[in-house]
């Protein structure tokens, strides 16, 4: 279709008929349609190329540690130690395994935006409406659209009776938007084109002719995905640091190796002596468990996450959420419940504030007893289109079942009303008068009036003859000039200005807190006859009060936001929604104090690159804001520094949940655009299940870097042992296969019971960890050095003069030795602060069976002839044994006593 100018909303639909060549009471013909379906191409969105299980094992596989084994396992098995090579091949499988199954078991094949398309589509072909597949439509189509029909592509509105589409899936918009057919400013965004349907988007009442002016990825919705499919998730915090810490450990055994085939070489070692050397450093440098232990680590945290109704598709996100300094967050079904509900009744002046309580209990019939309040419910839900389905759900307009619904809490049902007074007529809702007429038959018998609304003042007058009655509800502003009488306290009198005046200032100040206010008026009408029509019904009303909503903020979020600021966690507010709106529901949440207001995206977009980085530092609330918007947002916190999080439900929130460090998808509100886009998916929309979350990445983090922190210590004394015997003068004093026990077995049954190490007191009353701090910690690694060279001290002293008196069983000595040691010295580590005395030895039973099983593997290692044999060792004498456990409590010992220290330190 030609482009036009000014856009389609501010174009008159006569302009954009005649554009398109179209008879918009005829709509194309079948040859028309099929060329431009050939031109343009199927009415569907580019999808996202599938994440196939080949993909995901080869990220398992290519990742820098795992890199590092094969090349290991390479190197082992040119030398022709094939026991070796397969072992490390054994922990490759393994890890990758464990990383692939937890992966692709959460991964979603889903079509996700070709979803957002309606299946079938009416249009108008050759002057008769004809159904087609939604891929069929074209630009030039005239759609016919009615209540309960998805919007198949962009078009401008040709015909709008009382139109009322919901917006929130691309917009964030709480409430479905009211239509027309008048033209918008051009520059109007994508929130206010009331002249224009969207794809993706839903009728939630009302009918309508459009033109189709957009299709496929041409469409706004097309838009969304273009930023979704170029949007760079990247590399996590904890994937940095471990290609940090698996880069320096390559670099540093490699400067060993080098070191010390050269000392060996200058010595004059053999060849073969020096290539076993370099072998044997290679494997005690680099802890072969590490990737295995971090995946299960990862996965067993997804696991406990997905018990706490959060699913984790995407495995490091796990440690990710630990990271995250800045939460934003979409307002609609995240923040709020994405249900309007009552929260003011006004009889003229006479305010209830409904407090939760009302919510959950039906208040007694003395709560009926004022007649103003009955004559308002009930107006509320006769002047109501929503409907009961069979299992007691109200459908309809949000607005008008949340009026239905505070009418049932007060005993007023809409079905008996609806019996009671039947409608015999009405004059429908439009966005020009954003008003909405009911008229109704009172009975006869004044018998047959519901008890309830005998002492209304409008039943009272006419109850014993054939009368009619009429509810009119709307905007206050255009309700009250239509209003000639008010109902005040029972007893009707002349609304004169200064009454009205007051009222409209009573609805005013509630908007400017973000509540929805609709006023109720009514008239009554002797003769049936009488009645009007239109226009006319809607004159010489009694005003009787409003009734003020809001989409309220879930019970549970104020807390969690509260835990957030604690934890150092920055929640911020990222809605398409009105600024009043977001504001009142920011301050509400505490998000913002009570003067800040909202930033908008038109606000936004004005800003250079420094004014927005100071936004995004400053500003907590950002309103009525477009995906582009919230990408740049994203984009500018993470150049910050920051690990930002994004939450939604909505399509328009997809791009943002892809680039942001970690996103958060809702699991019952959210398309499945959000979930496919997502790491994170939250099973019970619950905003507190992220708090959660957050804490278990958290512990996550902490487990990972405990069990680092031990095993790097053992590597540290094992490379420092095989450096320091060949210039004492000793032969190789660990082989390989040797090595590979202590690091695959001693360290690394162990270490899988850090990874359900309970969370340490304070985990979330402490900062998030900063984005540049190393995995070994603030110290970067002095701490591994110390213990390390406390280690290498307590094991090659005693072996030195075990291998100087001649005693044969000196190598088998310094194996178990280390082995013991790393065990007590597990242990140790399971805080860096508290003691052990103080956690308690059995708080972690699995490492406690992890350490007993090691022990037993490793005694039975020494004792049987077969194992011992293939790992070259001796047998060992009771003195033996009592010297390795007493270097082991040693050890465990001078850790508790560092921990001691510093803490006395800290507290002077």
């Amino acid at each position: 279709m030609p482009d036009v100018s000014p856009p389609p909303h501010a174009a008159t639909p006569a302009e954009l008929t005649r554009a398109a060549g179209v008879d918009p009471a005829r709509g194309l013909s079948a040859g028309d349609a099929t060329a431009r379906l050939s031109a343009h191409g199927p009415n569907r969105l580019q999808e996202a190329d599938p994440v196939s299980a080949g993909g995901i094992l080869l990220a398992q596989l290519t990742s820098p540690m795992i890199l590092l084994l094969a090349a290991a396992a390479v190197l082992s098995a040119a030398l022709g130690d094939v026991t070796e090579a397969i072992v490390i091949a054994v922990v490759i499988a393994l890890n990758a395994w464990i990383g692939f199954r937890q992966e692709y078991r959460a991964e979603r094949a889903m079509a996700s935006l070709q979803a957002m398309a309606a299946p079938v589509v009416t249009v108008r072909r050759d002057g008769a409406a004809t159904t087609i597949p939604a891929t069929d439509v074209v630009p030039g189509d005239v759609v016919l659209l009615e209540a309960g029909a998805r919007v198949p592509a962009d078009g401008r509105l040709l015909e709008a009776h009382a139109l009322r589409i919901e917006e929130s899936p691309l917009t964030g918009e709480s409430v479905p938007v009211d239509k027309h057919t008048d033209c918008v400013a051009p520059d109007a965004p994508l929130a206010e084109r009331a002249s224009m349907a969207f794809a993706g988007t839903s009728v939630a009442a009302g009918r309508a002719a459009m033109l189709i002016t957009a299709t496929g990825m041409d469409t706004e919705l097309g838009r969304v995905a273009e930023l979704l499919h170029g949007a760079d998730a990247g590399r996590t915090p904890l994937q940095q640091r471990l290609d940090v810490l698996v880069r320096n450990l390559a670099i540093a055994a490699g400067a060993i190796v080098v070191l010390v085939v050269v000392l060996g070489w200058l010595g004059g070692e053999s060849v073969e002596t020096l290539l076993l050397t370099a072998v044997s450093l290679a494997v005690a440098a680099i802890p072969e468990s590490l990737p295995a232990v971090v995946t299960i680590t990862l996965a067993l945290g997804a696991q406990r996450m997905l018990r706490k109704h959060a699913l984790i598709r995407r495995l490091y996100a796990v440690e990710t959420l630990g990271s995250v300094t800045t939460i934003c967050s979409d307002k609609t079904g995240t923040l709020t419940q994405n249900r309007m509900t009552v929260v003011v009744l006004d009889m003229a002046g006479d305010r209830r504030d409904l407090s939760d309580a009302d919510d959950a209990e039906q208040p007694g019939p003395a709560a009926l007893a004022d007649p103003v309040l009955r004559l308002l419910l009930t107006g509320g839900a006769l002047c109501n289109d929503t409907q009961r389905a069979d299992d007691g759900a109200l459908l309809g307009d949000p607005t008008e079942t949340a009026l239905v619904a505070v009418a049932a809490r007060y005993g007023l049902e809409k079905g008996d009303l609806d019996a009671a007074l039947p409608r015999l007529d009405e004059h429908p809702f439009d966005s020009e008068r954003k008003r909405m007429t009911t008229v109704h038959a009172l009975p006869a018998d004044a018998s047959l009036v519901p008890e309830a609304l005998r002492e209304i003042p409008a039943v009272r007058e006419a109850a014993g003859r054939p009368d009619r009655l009429a509810f009119t509800k709307g905007a206050i502003d255009g309700l009250l000039p239509l209003c000639t009488r008010v109902n005040l306290r029972g007893e009707l009198v002349p609304f004169d200005d200064e009454l009205r005046r007051r009222a409209l200032g009573a609805a005013e100040e509630l908007a400017g807190e973000g509540v929805r206010v609709l006023g109720v008026a009514y008239r009554t009408w002797p003769d049936p006859a009488a009645v009007p029509t239109g226009d006319a019904l809607e004159t010489g009303l009694t005003f009787v009060g409003f009734e003020g909503m809001v989409d309220p903020a879930r019970p549970e979020v104020r807390d969690a936001v509260a835990t957030c600021r604690a934890a150092g966690v920055r929640p911020v507010m990222i809605t398409g929604d009105h600024p009043l709106t977001a504001a009142a529901i920011g301050r509400d949440l505490g998000l913002i104090g009570p003067g800040d207001r909202a930033l908008t995206g038109a606000e936004l977009e004005g800003l250079d690159r420094d004014g927005l980085h100071r936004a995004v530092r400053e500003v907590s609330v950002f309103a009525r804001v477009s995906p582009q918007d919230k990408i740049a947002i994203v984009e500018a916190l993470r150049e910050q520094g920051h690990v930002a999080a994004m939450t939604g439900d909505g399509v328009n929130d997809a791009p943002a949940l892809k680039q942001a460090d970690i996103g958060v998808a809702m699991g019952i509100t959210g398309t499945d655009v959000t979930k496919d886009a997502a790491d994170m998916v939250l099973v019970d929309d619950n905003f507190a299940t992220i708090v959660a979350a957050v804490g278990e990445g958290r512990v996550v983090f902490d487990n990972i870097r405990k069990f680092i922190r031990n095993i790097l210590s053992g590597n540290f004394a094992e490379v420092g042992v095989m450096v320091v015997a060949p210039l004492a003068g000793m032969p190789l004093p660990l082989l390989p296969l040797q090595i590979l026990w202590l690091n695959l077995v001693t360290d690394g049954l162990p270490a899988m019971a850090f990874a359900v190490e309970p969370a340490e007191p304070g985990v979330m009353r402490r900062p998030p960890t900063p984005l540049g701090e190393s995995l070994l910690g603030s110290d970067r690694g002095r701490r591994i050095v110390t213990r390390g060279l406390l280690l290498l001290v307590l094991t090659f002293v005693p072996v030195y003069l075990l291998w100087d008196s001649g005693d044969a069983a000196w190598q088998t000595v310094l194996f178990t030795t280390i082995a013991f040691a790393e065990l007590a010295g597990g242990f140790a580590m399971r805080s860096e602060r508290v003691s052990v005395f103080t956690l308690g030895f059995f708080t972690n039973r699995a490492l406690v069976g992890a350490v007993a099983l090691t022990v037993l593997l490793q005694v039975l290692l020494v004792l049987v002839p077969v194992t011992r044999d293939l790992l070259d060792l001796q047998p060992l004498g009771a003195e033996h044994w009592a010297l390795a456990i007493g270097i082991a409590l040693t050890y465990f010992a001078a850790i508790e006593l560092e921990k001691l220290v510093v803490n006395r330190r800290r507290a002077a």
